[in-house]
């Protein structure tokens, strides 16, 4: 592919001076291409509007804001879960304020991202913790609509992931798909589950949900040598946490 200063480093330097000047003008463009990380038209239009470079730490937040407002609108559990993602990264204060600005940029959704992930996916361990953060945001609401699996499948076909690949790992966030009739004695364990009454405030509810979810998430295994059998356990107990507020929010109507 060509990309834009390429492009015009060509055409400039064949009017100039024929083939010679636009070979030379193409290696002018192309360098400016890779200093500039233009990629696409739509790049170089978007810097002459003065609209700021995407830089590749803002990536992630830019991934999560456009997932949050896939199906309209961004609820407060996305947030909460921007907010997670935060903590888990221990950014600082200017850090987070970045993540902020491009989780909303990422809202507009017109942000070219393949060749930032396709740059990503040359760090396999990297592209694995981008793709997860994908699927906890995708997951926050407690479901996930065919629009948000499409975009996230897509990203891992450009971090270099198979389609099959990326799905598998959405189990790891997924709600158990138990049935919860609404029945009193579901409702009874997910209340002691969250360590909650009948009633107490939602407020209340969400901030104990959020506790135990940071508590005992999987990822905080990370990096700890935990063995096999403790990050299973840790994923069916986020499992259950899931479920559990699911339930909750269902039978008391709070988002």
């Amino acid at each position: 592919m060509l990309w834009p200063g390429t492009v015009i480093g060509l055409g400039a330097g064949f009017a100039i001076a024929n083939i010679p000047g636009a070979l030379l003008g193409a290696l002018l463009g192309q360098a400016a291409d890779r200093r500039l990380q233009l990629h696409s038209w739509t790049e170089l239009f978007d810097r002459l509007r003065g609209k700021p470079q995407l830089r590749d730490d803002q990536v992630l937040f830019v991934l999560l804001g456009r997932l949050a407002k896939c199906d309209g609108r961004v609820v407060e559990s996305h947030i909460q879960q921007a907010r997670e993602e935060m903590r888990s990264l221990r950014l600082n204060e200017a850090q987070c304020r970045s993540a902020i600005a491009a989780f909303n940029r990422g809202k507009d959704g017109r942000d070219r991202l393949q060749h930032h992930l396709q740059r990503l996916g040359q760090q396999p361990n990297s592209a694995e913790g981008v793709l997860r953060a994908c699927w906890r945001m995708a997951w926050a609401d407690g479901s996930v609509s065919r629009e948000e699996r499409q975009l996230v499948v897509q990203w891992g076909k450009w971090l270099g992931w198979t389609s099959v690949q990326v799905q598998g790992l959405s189990s790891d966030y997924e709600p158990l798909r138990k049935p919860l009739a609404n029945s009193g004695g579901a409702y009874q364990e997910a209340m002691r589950l969250l360590g909650v009454t009948a009633t107490t405030e939602a407020a209340q509810v969400k901030r104990a949900y959020r506790r135990l979810l940071s508590r005992h998430h999987p990822d905080k295994l990370a990096g700890t040598g935990a063995t096999p059998l403790q990050v299973r356990e840790a994923t069916e107990r986020t499992r259950e946490l899931h479920s559990a507020y699911a339930l909750i929010r269902e039978r008391r109507d709070f988002r």
